[in-house]
């Protein structure tokens, strides 16, 4: 990441004079231009700060690093202290950036998420926080990038299990414990709140601080949460399987035109046609209606198959086993077939599967300690190995699925979550599934909903309203530090035909529909209701 410094580039030692603002603007404010040095934190129990690192940057644009990219602009000039921890025996190094807005701090804390393999942000994510006034941390939890898993097997071909650990959780409580610290030397005074942020691998982080380590956040927000990780990774492989067992490849115009026919048939369904389907739930279109029918597909006729539609009814179900059970969720319905069931033409013709990444590196490396494995040869059998595997290696390290949030609840925390009812990575009934089962053990929808609420964007991608399509990280505020508890989120959302519309998000159990007259495109035209009153 190129990154402009405010004076010269010069990076203070551990050994150079820790900073203490000295007078009350400074100290509201943001550091004094003398301020950007190297302090001294405690070492979180069971680790060691190797080094600390500081230095004042210009601010500006800041570009992302890595495979997401993205970029923020107009970022504030900043101070970034960096610190390295260890866990003595392990041989890992976790760095630890910390972002403080030189003026305009207001008060508050916020540790930024990851995506797939990545445990921490790139840049964007801390920049927009320091445009918003925060003061943010991040962790790479001595890892690599969001598709390097090239540090998932040792030397002898073992799974790395210091590192695995500080993946699935303890690198994200170490940043909040040494954020926070940080924050407290650098101003003079501890955060008033302490945030969490992060969709899809960010998520998942989220949701583990407030099932292992509760205290550490006043509010988290936590979006397509990748929850049941060892479960969802390995059942996104399912379109895979599916096309490889059955023999059949559709093509992408193929596969679009059986959610084109579901939005068809299922638009409707909240009392209005407006190009989003509001509760994919109530849709029970049969991909058998579309047999015999005919498609357009780069100038030529195709036409859909019954060995086609089978296809795609077993992707739209999700993984069984040999006997029927279900194993996980399946894509939901209308959401993008591209990214799980995507293939591969070769030279001669011939078409095989082509497996999403992630899914396809947590099986090969972790599950089956074979990175060169080629997921895409997986049958219906040896899936549900895998996936039974998965479950017994993982499900305690990395599951992130413990419906028992009592202690996040008595530390006073909230939890907010957001997932796009098109999701194309994460199945988002895993989502609402968790959700459920906390209900069922923490006294029922209404107690939960005190200290956890879940809204589900309909016609949503993956983790598509970051960046300002919604309301969130604002409601969240105001939960935790008014106590005005969100009864919807106001979103932008993105009709098939295109078209931006503004929508308040339904609080699950809730869904959306439209009121019988006024603009479709506005929010004010809809109305929460109980899913089962259609």
């Amino acid at each position: 990441m190129r990154r402009t410094l405010m004076c010269s580039a010069a990076v203070l030692p551990l050994t150079a004079a820790m900073f203490l603002p000295t007078t009350a603007s400074a100290t509201a404010a943001g550091p004094a231009a003398a301020g950007c040095a190297a302090v001294r934190v405690p070492a979180p129990a069971g680790t060691r700060i190797e080094s600390v690192t500081a230095a004042r940057r210009a601010g500006g644009t800041v570009r992302g690093t890595g495979v997401v990219g993205g970029s923020v602009a107009d970022v504030p000039p900043y101070c970034e202290v960096t610190l390295t921890v260890t866990h003595p025996g392990a041989d890992d190094h976790a760095k630890v950036r910390v972002w403080l807005p030189a003026a305009g701090w207001n008060g508050r804390f916020q540790a930024v998420g990851g995506a797939a393999y990545s445990a921490g942000d790139n840049g964007v994510g801390l920049g927009t926080a320091v445009k918003g006034g925060y003061a943010a941390a991040t962790t790479d939890a001595g890892i690599g990038d969001a598709l390097d898993t090239g540090w998932a097997l040792d030397g002898r071909g073992r799974v790395n299990a210091a590192l695995l650990e500080n993946f699935a959780s303890r690198s994200q409580h170490e940043t909040a414990v040494v954020g926070k610290e940080v924050v407290a030397a650098v101003y003079g005074r501890s955060a008033s709140y302490s945030y969490f942020t992060g969709c899809s691998t960010g998520g998942r982080e989220g949701y583990m601080e407030a099932q292992k380590y509760p205290a550490d956040y006043n509010g988290i927000l936590a979006d397509a949460p990748a929850v049941n990780w060892d479960e969802f990774e390995v059942a996104t492989l399912w379109p895979q399987v599916v096309m490889h067992e059955e023999k059949t490849y559709p093509t992408a115009c193929e596969f679009n035109a059986f959610n084109q026919a579901v939005l068809k048939a299922c638009d409707g369904l909240d009392g209005v046609t407006d190009g989003l389907v509001s509760d994919p739930g109530a849709c029970d279109f049969d991909p058998a209606r579309l047999v015999g029918t005919t498609v357009l597909c780069e100038g030529k006729e195709v036409t859909i198959t019954a060995a086609d539609a089978a296809v795609v009814r077993k992707i739209w179900d999700g993984p069984r086993s040999a006997s029927g059970e279900r194993l996980w969720y399946g894509l939901p319905v209308g959401a993008d077939f591209s990214w799980l069931a995507a293939t591969q033409t070769a030279p001669d013709g011939s078409v095989t599967g082509r497996p999403f990444g992630v899914p396809a590196a947590w099986v090969a490396s972790f599950v089956l300690k074979q990175p060169s494995f080629d997921t895409s040869t997986l049958t219906y059998d040896r899936f549900a190995q895998v996936f039974a595997q998965s479950k017994d290696e993982y499900d305690k390290v990395i599951g992130t699925d413990d419906p028992d949030l009592t202690a996040f609840r008595r530390a006073g925390g909230k939890l907010l979550t957001w997932q796009g009812e098109a999701d194309q990575l994460i199945p988002t009934r895993g989502t609402v599934d968790y959700r459920e089962r906390v209900d069922r053990a923490m006294g029922g929808t209404k107690r939960v909903d005190d200290f956890y609420r879940l809204f589900l964007a309909p016609g949503t991608a993956h983790c598509a309203l970051n960046g300002g399509g919604t309301n969130d990280l604002a409601a969240l505020t105001d939960w935790v530090e008014h106590g005005r508890a969100p009864q919807t989120l106001t979103a932008t959302l993105t009709t098939a035909t295109g078209r931006a519309v503004t929508r308040d998000l339904c609080r699950y159990p809730m869904v959306s529909r439209y009121s019988g007259h006024g603009d479709p495109a506005a929010a004010a035209s809809f109305r929460c209701v109980p899913a089962d009153r259609r």
